[in-house]
């Protein structure tokens, strides 16, 4: 007996070992199934209505229930129970659990091939809301009455009780109804916009037809066809937006009454509690005038700036208003006015209340604001530009509290009552980690979930985050990689890594630094992989960022030169054999380096860049480089 338990152990101890030594190096292979690479994950974790538990998927057929007070999960809902109960509606089986959304401590809601649908948890059953058509494009419900917009082709529709309605019917292909306007900049995600009752509609509107065709030829026929589209080019014919409003229950459409050149642009849609008004931030086609206006939404009409912003570089309004609840006369407003991202509490007269933040770093989000509506929380960079942490402040004393404590980058999300915090973290050390955080004092009331390293069975190169100084003194943050069987007397070629440009951040404290996989193939295949963030970048203020302006491409690249001379002097590096990828703003910085600093790379690859920005599009080329005829 003594010598099979001595074999057993033997067995054990081989095997074990056997077990620990399967960690090997990333091959393709290991790019071909990605999920294996990636941290698990909580799926649609959620708020319950109202109350103070929360809802995720836990494997695509039950959503689980969790609790402040208990570690334990409850099984709340089956896909089989909910099949049951849409059967009843004559709705088809759902092969995994829907995106769905809390009306309630009880109800949920989803959309299921073209049907509004809303479940009882208590009563176990589904009623049909609304149903709209199978080929509906940019679907927006009116989360209060369950109506439905959508478009189709470029005409606008509602669904009212399952009966379609035309709101637009435009012939002329030049004419856009109900989608996104300005080529998505902004912050403009959408052209539907329900107003917070679910009585009225506004919708963007673009006349076109004034804008030069650009031929696209599809090349992927045996015989080319070729398709135009409207390009507006910079310093070139733009298009023209309005807004309209439309009535369901009349039919009735009325456009807004804004004033100026008909190529000024229209952003940051808001509807205000009541219903009556909207606010729209109106810039001027130079992008460096911003006047935040109020309309009748009955009459059209204008009723009154409430404010102007200025710059002489430019003005970007991203977000629309945040309007209080308990004060419904009141707004919180972003902008970096001061030279930094901040908020700000106005009232609807325009008057400004007072500056809600104020510091030398970002806010990033806004994450929630408690039932009393003391307590806002939002998310910034307060702690270091590559990190991401939520702060909760009384509005009323100023005071803030920081309620996430590992290094990192947090992703929020704040019950109503303001009281519980959950919390997804990610950074250099943790591939995610779900916690549950008691909002009072940011205390850890109980971690959900963590998955440390979903890349434990692979052998992963080391990852450095540092910074390097600028000419002008600015920390330059970079990210190298080396390969997994790194050997310091060795000489290593390198990947140069680049991308930018405004809105851009590459190098965080997140997994493998803000990388990915596929940095981690090259480096497994011998390359040094670096990246570094340069001037013009985000989270880094208004001046970081603006110092570009009228002149892409040349301070942006001697950043870049400081990490190439970094690289020079590390003996690990083979600085004759340098390589430098990049796409889009990437692929425009990857031709600059090369045309600007010839025989640093010995190859360099540029996809889908600016060759010129004439040939780019008015929002974005003007906001950064003015007209050519102006610059």
């Amino acid at each position: 007996m003594l010598r099979i338990s001595t074999l057993i152990l033997l067995l054990l101890f081989v095997f074990s070992g056997q077990s620990y030594a399967q960690t090997h190096k990333m091959d393709w292979a290991d790019l071909a199934n990605p999920s294996s690479l990636s941290a698990k994950s909580l799926r649609n974790l959620q708020w319950m209505g109202t109350s103070d538990f929360f809802t995720y998927n836990a494997d695509g057929k039950t959503i689980l229930k969790g609790s402040v007070k208990s570690a334990q999960p409850d099984t709340l809902l089956k896909l089989q129970q909910l099949n049951e109960a849409v059967k009843l509606i004559q709705i088809t089986d759902l092969r995994s659990l829907p995106s769905y959304s809390w009306v309630d401590n009880d109800n949920i809601t989803f959309t299921h091939i073209g049907k509004v649908v809303k479940y009882s948890i208590s009563k176990g059953t589904a009623k049909l809301l609304n149903s709209f058509s199978d080929n509906a494009d940019n679907i927006e419900v009116d989360d209060v009455q369950n109506r439905v917009a959508f478009t189709r082709d470029n005409n606008l529709f509602v669904s009212l009780d399952g009966k379609e309605k035309a709101v637009t019917q435009d012939t002329d292909k030049g004419i856009v109804n109900g989608q996104s306007v300005h080529r998505n900049e902004f912050g403009i995600k959408g052209g539907i916009f329900w107003s917070p009752k679910g009585n009225l509609l506004a919708f963007y509107r673009m006349d076109e037809r004034m804008v030069a065709e650009y031929p696209i030829v599809d090349v992927t026929q045996r015989i080319g066809t070729v398709k135009a589209i409207r390009y507006p080019m910079a310093g070139e014919t733009s298009h023209q937006v309005t807004l309209g409003v439309y009535n369901p229950v009349t039919g009735n459409t009325l456009f807004l009454k804004t004033a100026g050149p008909d190529d000024h642009y229209l952003t940051n849609i808001c509807w205000d509690p009541s219903e009556k008004f909207i606010y729209i931030a109106e810039l001027n086609r130079g992008q460096n005038q911003m006047k935040y206006n109020k309309y009748n939404a009955e009459t059209g009409e204008f009723v009154k700036t409430l404010f102007e912003e200025t710059n002489p570089q430019y003005v970007e309004p991203l977000t629309p208003a945040l309007f209080l609840k308990t004060k419904p006369n009141q707004f919180i407003w972003q902008s970096q006015r001061d030279g930094y991202t901040h908020l700000y509490l106005y009232d609807t007269e325009g008057n400004l209340i007072k500056q809600l933040t104020k510091g030398n770093w970002v806010v990033t989000n806004v994450n929630g604001i408690d039932q009393t509506e003391r307590k806002l929380f939002y998310t910034s960079t307060a702690v270091s530009p590559i990190q991401r942490h939520l702060y909760a402040l009384d509005m009323k004393s100023g005071a803030i509290a920081c309620l996430t404590q590992l290094h990192g980058t947090h992703a929020a999300q704040v019950s109503t009552s303001g009281h519980f915090v959950l919390d997804v973290l990610s950074s250099t050390d943790i591939a995610k980690r779900y916690d549950l955080i008691d909002a009072t004092n940011g205390k850890l009331i109980r971690t959900l979930q963590e998955d440390v390293n979903p890349w434990k069975n692979i052998q992963r190169g080391e990852i450095t985050v540092a910074t390097l100084k600028s000419k002008d003194g600015s920390d330059l943050y970079y990210r190298l990689t080396k390969p997994a069987d790194f050997d310091p007397i060795k000489k290593y070629p390198v990947i140069f890594y680049v991308y930018g440009g405004p809105h851009s951040q590459l190098v965080s404290d997140t997994w493998m630094g803000g990388g990915n996989a596929w940095f981690q193939l090259l480096a497994a295949k011998g390359y040094i992989v670096f990246t570094l963030d340069n001037h013009g970048t985000s989270n880094r203020g208004f001046a970081f960022e603006s110092i570009i302006h009228r002149n892409l491409g040349t301070i942006e690249v001697d950043d870049q030169m400081v990490g190439v001379n970094y690289l020079k002097s590390l003996p690990f590096v083979d600085a004759s054999r340098m390589a430098v990828d990049g796409w889009s703003y990437g692929g425009f910085m990857t031709l600059s380096l090369m045309l600007k600093q010839p025989g640093i790379f010995k190859v360099a690859t540029a996809g889908g860049p600016v060759i010129d920005w004439k040939y780019y599009e008015v929002m974005y080329g003007e906001r950064y480089m003015d007209t050519p005829q102006e610059n």
